[in-house]
């Protein structure tokens, strides 16, 4: 039996056509064709006025902070369960990361926490779409209102869900997207940083060019300290022809999970990403989650698929769990909870219906 991957992206010639072109012919003053196609793609999908192409969905996080003047003596609000690339930026810009807990069913951030969080020194909320799942962006868009207070979701996971008919990364003032090897669609590495704030747009073009204001008219001429997160050309031929089947690779996702969810449903006790109504999730993770009661040893389980040649994907630690947060208290007990308690199935768009099979029936003998 050949290997079952966790994640792969789907590549056809339609990407193998772009790339061609953009090899052969995006120099010079055809470099940034493509760049700006995908760009435009973007905005036209999210339907927001300002989106630009970055080298990872880090660094567009590290723009979106940087536009909105995050500093030393800052904090900013993330959830306890996400990458660390959620968190990282808050650092590098000086700022204080304050954790929250999540809510037990979409394990997103619980808004009550989030207000509970605030403080005068609170200047964002970084609200991480997991695996597809989607935060309440109704309640955190009224509490980062009405504390003044900004929103930036990071929907590096959640391309393709929406919320009440809303892209995921269309409603707060920064979003956030990542293209690696693994998402939906993909650029190899890349991001994306779109943008509802117009007023803050001119800021995020200097920062993201180096320093250089948009329409400064002497070459080369920087005014304030800068990053290069620029993504390629090539990258972005990739991203083109990705974003032109977003629909096709969404919808099979969404296959794969409901397929995995018919096969594993006499299981008690075993939650999924949720779907509330209301919403539609891009399921870019197939994720399952038990009770620790029920004595599952997550570690065992990935063991034992390895053994069956199946890689599978651990659900994210808890960031307070790192050494870097040795010495500081968060009260996320539902994070903890889940600690060891979750798997990520393999769902790469290409997997084959035995190949779920496989991994479903080993899933049911560990939960026998």
């Amino acid at each position: 039996m050949k290997p079952i991957l966790y994640a792969k992206p789907s590549i056809t010639d339609l990407e193998i056509g772009y790339l061609a072109d953009a090899a052969r012919n995006g120099w010079g003053v055809n470099c940034n064709d493509y760049i700006q196609r995908f760009e435009a793609g973007f905005r036209s999908h999210l339907g927001v006025p300002h989106a630009v192409a970055t080298s990872s969905c880090t660094g567009a996080l590290q723009l979106a902070l940087a536009a909105l003047g995050v500093g030393a003596g800052d904090e900013v609000i993330v959830p306890d369960l996400t990458w660390i690339a959620s968190v990282s930026p808050i650092a590098h810009a000086g700022a204080t990361p304050v954790l929250v807990d999540v809510l037990p069913d979409t394990w997103c951030l619980d808004p009550e926490r989030v207000e509970e969080a605030i403080t005068p020194r609170t200047k964002a909320v970084v609200a991480v779409h997991l695996y597809g799942n989607l935060c309440d962006l109704d309640a955190l868009s009224e509490i980062c209102g009405r504390r003044g207070v900004a929103l930036i979701e990071d929907a590096a996971e959640g391309l393709g869900s929406t919320w009440k008919g809303r892209p995921a990364g269309s409603v707060g003032d920064f979003s956030v997207f990542s293209f690696h090897g693994t998402k939906t669609i993909t650029t190899g590495e890349g991001g994306m940083l779109a943008s509802n704030r117009t007023d803050l747009w001119d800021r995020v073009r200097m920062f993201a060019d180096h320093g250089r204001r948009p329409g400064e008219p002497l070459q080369f001429w920087c005014s304030e300290f800068g990053f290069k997160f620029k993504m390629s050309n090539l990258q972005a031929a990739l991203g083109v022809a990705q974003l032109q089947r977003i629909d096709e690779l969404v919808e099979r996702k969404r296959d794969i999970y409901f397929r995995y969810r018919e096969l594993l449903s006499d299981i008690p006790r075993l939650r999924w990403n949720p779907e509330p109504a209301g919403t539609r999730n891009c399921f870019w993770m197939t994720t399952i989650v038990w009770d620790r009661e029920l004595g599952i040893g997550r570690d065992r389980l990935v063991a034992d698929m390895r053994a069956a040649d199946i890689d599978a994907r651990v659900f994210f630690h808890p960031v307070s769990a790192f050494p870097m947060f040795a010495g500081t208290t968060f009260a996320t007990p539902v994070a903890r909870s889940i600690e060891g308690c979750g798997l990520n199935l393999p769902c790469y768009h290409d997997i084959e219906d035995e190949e779920i099979r496989r991994v479903a029936a080993l899933v049911e003998r560990a939960f026998r």
